[in-house]
């Protein structure tokens, strides 16, 4: 079997994984932020844990754009820019953000994001840039590609403003935790996990194709359990939490 065959297979199984940690999400909360605790091995450096986990996601779609034979064809390289400016932000700016060197992610927890954002982007990169039938210029003014660009745009501005608001709780020096206040934090309390959602189903939109769908379903998958567990957490860890606030989607959940 080829790998062009091999592919299909496998993002479906990588969806299929997807299912079934989105259930175990749902009973066991992954150790790291908040919820960092005892009896998940060795700890290290949140700064440094996101730089080694969301690494590998940028510098590998770059290696696959360059091993690829599409480097001048129009949309391929618009993906490359959708992607890389959400993961340089990621990886090499967003970290030197954080306030504080507290050792509160685990070193397993980095591996399986490692893993994560690896399988992810052979999924995306290889089948752009190699694998896949292409894309030719029309694709740009397609209704798909452009209500995902919409939709990418839109969940990366939603993301990077409650990641803004969360870095200005804490004054330099500061380790504890707050309640956020304003833009979608009025109505939700992980708008930054929906802004990822709307983000990659964006790509997925974009991107059409098994890969972006597969990024999208893990997506999800992470973070819908985790926004859960965060909602949570507030409500018993504030006695004046909003009552009107709900987890992740504004009125109903």
């Amino acid at each position: 079997m080829d790998e062009l065959a091999f592919f299909p297979i496998l993002a479906w199984t990588w969806m299929g994984i997807a299912g079934l940690t989105f259930i175990v999400l749902l009973f066991v909360t992954a150790p790291y932020g908040r919820f960092a605790r005892d009896g998940w091995g060795a700890r290290m450096s949140n700064r440094l844990g996101w730089i080694v986990q969301e690494a590998p996601a940028s510098l590998g779609f770059l290696a696959f754009f360059l091993l690829g034979d599409r480097h001048a064809e129009t949309v391929p390289l618009a993906l490359l820019a959708f992607w890389q400016i959400h993961y340089v932000h990621r990886a090499f700016v967003f970290p030197f953000r954080l306030r504080g060197e507290r050792r509160q992610t685990t070193v397993l927890t980095v591996s399986l994001a490692v893993l994560f954002n690896l399988g992810n982007t052979y999924l995306n990169a290889r089948y752009i840039y190699s694998l896949g039938p292409g894309y030719d210029a029309a694709w740009l003014v397609d209704p798909r590609f452009l209500i995902g660009a919409v939709l990418f745009w839109s969940g990366f501005a939603i993301n990077k403003h409650a990641d803004a608001v969360l870095v200005r709780l804490r004054r330099p020096g500061e380790t504890g935790y707050k309640i956020p206040r304003g833009g979608l934090y009025r109505y939700i309390s992980s708008p930054n996990y929906l802004g990822e959602m709307v983000q990659w189903g964006g790509w997925a939109l974009m991107c059409w194709n098994l890969g972006g769908l597969a990024f999208f379903v893990w997506t999800v998958a992470n973070l819908a359990p985790r926004a859960l567990a965060v909602h949570r957490w507030y409500q018993r860890t504030f006695a004046d939490y909003p009552l009107e606030r709900k987890a992740l989607l504004p009125f109903l959940v």
